[in-house]
């Protein structure tokens, strides 16, 4: 059995299995749905259902509240369609339809950028053409059928010349996947991906000025964007906040002043939490989130694109369309899941 499922208002439809979610559905049928962990855990794939009924697997109620829930929201990555089900998502694009494909990928490089962030690069087979949104992000397999997200750091263009990705791993203690990658992973070792997954790109169409969020590894798919505006020469005015705990935690600010002196319409705001004396910081401190509201009050005109921590995300979410007139979907997020977030009650 299966159902058939449409999007309002782009009038995109699709089926749905009988047990299998809307998200998965979708994907499978090259539709373009907003989406980051797929999980339950963060809330990106929430959307109205106009019509049908919808059952939800197990989520977090952060991502959705009951009250939420009883208001006609769903979570797609985790919700089953019961009947035909009219959804409304103004995110819906025709430009989320990569093919997802699996590939082996050779360990070209590691590099420690931090004390707790490793520059991994990965060489591609050389016939493989593998096609992403700047933004976006892969999977790796592992053997126990676990999975692991991690963004694209370089942008598609990066492809034509070399094959191969550039990604920024944090290492988190006790991690079944980071601590191989902090210990043991050597270059020329071989894993599986799988790609490109997630609905964070630039929306090329509108002209407004751009605020770009990240915090921690929440720069590498930022990083991505920046080099997508360069080669396709966008002007549109933008902002970088990058927010770390001490300095060190910006560990490509000297690659971003490089990209601000080619760039003009691009400013950076690096902001620090908690510098220690020694680290002799005198740029600004605070959360990076606030930040953006005490020299933007008014985002009404903007859009924000935003990525890295969950508390960051949300609190830039909320704050931005209560406090300062963001519309709602003018916000972009790819909130960076932990396995432990995800296994949260």
């Amino acid at each position: 059995m299966s159902f058939h499922v449409k999007v309002e208002p782009s009038g995109r439809t699709f089926t749905a299995n009988e047990g299998e979610t809307l998200l998965a559905a979708a994907i499978r049928q090259g539709i373009g749905m907003p989406y980051g962990c797929k999980d339950g855990a963060c809330g990106s794939c929430k959307c109205k259902k106009l019509e049908g009924s919808v059952s939800h697997g197990a989520h977090q109620s952060k991502a959705l509240s009951a009250e939420e829930e009883e208001n006609g929201y769903v979570l797609t990555c985790c919700g089953v369609a019961q009947s035909d089900v009219v959804l409304e998502s103004r995110q819906v694009t025709d430009e989320g339809a990569f093919p997802i494909r699996k590939m082996p990928a050779r360990v070209s490089s590691l590099q420690k950028v931090s004390h707790d962030v490793m520059l991994m690069t990965l060489q591609l087979p050389a016939n493989e053409v593998f096609k992403y949104h700047a933004g976006q992000y892969v999977e790796f397999l592992l053997r126990d059928g676990s999975r692991r997200s991690y963004s694209m750091a370089n942008a598609p263009h990066t492809q034509v010349d070399k094959p191969g990705l550039e990604l920024h791993l944090r290492h988190m203690p006790g991690g079944k996947f980071t601590d191989q990658v902090f210990s043991t992973l050597k270059e020329k070792d071989i894993l599986r991906i799988e790609g490109p997954y997630g609905s964070f790109f630039l929306r090329e169409e509108s002209a407004k000025p751009l605020v770009l969020l990240a915090s921690g590894t929440g720069f590498a798919p930022i990083k991505a964007l920046i080099e997508h505006m360069q080669v396709k020469n966008i002007r549109r005015p933008a902002v970088l906040y990058w927010g770390g705990r001490r300095p060190a935690d910006l560990y490509m600010s000297d690659w971003i002043q490089a990209q601000c002196a080619e760039m003009p319409q691009l400013r950076y705001v690096p902001v620090v939490s908690n510098a220690l004396p020694e680290d002799q910081w005198t740029g600004r401190t605070g959360f990076v989130h606030q930040a953006v509201l005490e020299d933007l009050p008014d985002l009404s005109g903007h859009q924000v694109y935003a990525c890295g921590a969950p508390i960051v995300v949300e609190s830039a979410r909320s704050d931005y369309t209560a406090k300062a007139g963001l519309p709602e979907d003018e916000f972009f997020a790819d909130s960076f899941t932990t396995e432990a977030d995800k296994a949260q009650a």
